[in-house]
């Protein structure tokens, strides 16, 4: 599914435009109804590709943040593109993955791992952050993944890591 009016998806996607790859925005939320996640990637051509899913065990605002971080990149590996512009409004999840921040976090390590071994999957991989006005798209998707049905195989599971002597490897349960 794509959607092609990008006038109405993203008034205001001024960091992004010059961008002439591939671009992901993502965005988690929580609130009494649970934890929802929502990805949108756009393409060359400016179609764009929505992602939503439910979070069905207990997690931090952090680890919801690299949850659709992380499906969102892995999308767009299985989609074969080889450079992707990521932008996010979790000023502390851009910060950790670019180096500039550390975390000593025991629930966010195993996160932070699976994002960098992911964007060795890439010749060129940035990350931006961004004002929260600039994301209210996938604001907007991952508040909306709350108010639909959905079906088991969108429900996402704890991330497990196996680190071995030289690679981390990271996968969702099923």
């Amino acid at each position: 599914m794509y959607f092609s009016d990008k006038e109405v998806l993203f008034a205001r996607e001024d960091i992004a435009e010059s961008y002439p790859g591939w671009r992901m925005f993502f965005d988690g939320a929580t609130d009494f109804k649970g934890v929802r996640i929502g990805a949108i990637l756009i393409s060359e051509s400016e179609k764009h590709y929505p992602a939503s899913a439910k979070i069905r065990f207990p997690c931090t605002n952090n680890m919801d943040e690299y949850e659709v971080c992380i499906i969102g990149i892995r999308i767009v590996v299985d989609m074969n593109v080889k450079e992707v512009f990521v932008i996010e409004d979790s000023d502390l999840l851009i910060n950790q993955v670019q180096g500039e921040w550390s975390t000593k976090k025991i629930k966010i390590l195993p996160y932070l791992h699976c994002v960098k071994e992911l964007c060795k999957k890439f010749t060129k991989i940035e990350f931006k952050h961004v004002p929260m006005i600039q994301n209210e798209f996938a604001d907007a998707l991952a508040t909306l993944s709350s108010m639909i049905q959905h079906p088991d195989k969108n429900y996402i599971d704890p991330i497990e890591v196996e680190i071995s002597d030289q690679h981390a490897y990271c996968f969702h349960e099923n």
